[in-house]
């Protein structure tokens, strides 16, 4: 018997450390906007971009990829749940990849984010897949 994907309140509630790929050190950025509500509100939130890897984002240490962010935090114990992207549609392969790679429970692809292949090996392995929507956004929805 096949099970129901997750809804996103369910994410939401069941998700609390959150991969942010692509995530800017640019404050006017909205992969900084969306990390900072998300941090405000209660979640772990783990910087991955090669371009900031070694340096601190939100106070994090940002990783160069996923694979080394889920290492860092195993060695504490802990797990990503989430892998939140902030790339172009046609770079995401590669991130579910990796999401997978690491047991990750979700790869939510934001706004204008839709890559199909890359949702259907996510799905194949398991994980539940969000495109074309905002983090922030449907986390204000699921809590008014």
């Amino acid at each position: 018997m096949s099970q129901l994907p997750p809804s996103i309140p369910e994410l939401l509630a069941n998700c609390r450390t959150i991969a942010v790929v692509g995530l800017s050190a640019k404050t006017n950025r909205p992969s900084h906007e969306v990390a900072e509500y998300l941090q405000a509100h209660g979640y772990r939130i783990i910087p991955v971009n090669p371009t900031y890897a070694g340096t601190h984002i939100l106070g994090e240490h940002c990783h160069a990829t996923l694979v080394q962010a889920a290492a860092a935090l195993s060695e504490k114990g802990m797990a990503i749940d989430l892998v939140d992207c902030f790339r172009k549609s046609e770079d995401i392969p590669p991130i579910v990849e990796e999401a997978i790679a690491i047991g990750a429970r979700c790869v939510w692809m934001q706004l204008g984010i839709v890559n199909q292949a890359a949702a259907a090996s996510a799905g194949q392995a398991g994980l539940a897949v969000v495109m074309d929507k905002c983090l922030k956004i449907e986390h204000m929805q699921a809590t008014q």
